[in-house]
């Protein structure tokens, strides 16, 4: 594992700890106790083995920052007064409703509620995300370059897939279910107004 001249790769520096590495195969669907032992799709946990492969956030490690509130550079737990959005972007309920994810939002949210859209990304401690910005090509390209401030309540939706049998024998009925992909993080500000 090294980066420019040779030089070694830090996780939690120089890749983030979220990071998908070439030598992490995805290995099927299994229950998983990122999310509670239901259906999900995995991923073998070998850091630093092949290459980092940016942009690919490793899907346990990806679910697991969501859950426990880990900071996707350094996966250390982050603390409230300390959690940052770099991708993160205002939006409201209507807007979450719309793209087809309104059933994790409690139906009292007016439309009109604002809320922040982390994607897939938990917040990051401030240092951490001050570092990523300063090193990571694609965050410098983003147009949105301003810290968000990570409000003190959040919504958790998983986002699922269809996960069917590999094909065995055409005369037998294949099952299918819905198997958790990656975890989508949706601060509420002002939640007690809402």
């Amino acid at each position: 594992m090294s980066g420019a001249a040779g030089a070694p790769l830090t996780i939690g520096v120089d890749v983030p700890w979220v990071t998908s590495w070439s030598g992490e195969q995805v290995t099927g669907v299994a229950p998983c106790p990122s999310v509670d032992g239901a259906l999900a799709i995995g991923q073998a946990e070998r850091p630093g083995e092949g290459r980092p492969m940016y942009s690919r956030n490793h899907l346990f490690r990806q679910r697991k920052s969501v859950r426990e509130m880990r900071c996707p550079m350094c996966g250390e737990p982050t603390a409230e007064g300390d959690r940052w959005t770099q991708t993160g972007r205002w939006t409201t309920a209507g807007e979450i409703r719309a793209k087809g994810l309104g059933v994790w939002l409690p139906p009292e949210f007016p439309d009109d509620k604002p809320l922040l859209d982390a994607g897939s990304i938990a917040p990051l401690h401030r240092a951490c995300a001050e570092r990523a910005l300063a090193r990571c090509p694609h965050l410098k390209g983003l147009d949105d370059r301003e810290l968000k401030a990570f409000p003190g309540a959040w919504i958790v939706a998983a986002l699922s897939v269809e996960a069917r049998p590999a094909h065995a024998l055409a005369n037998v009925p294949r099952k299918s279910a819905a198997a958790v992909s990656f975890l989508q993080l949706i601060g509420v500000p002002d939640h007690d107004a809402a």
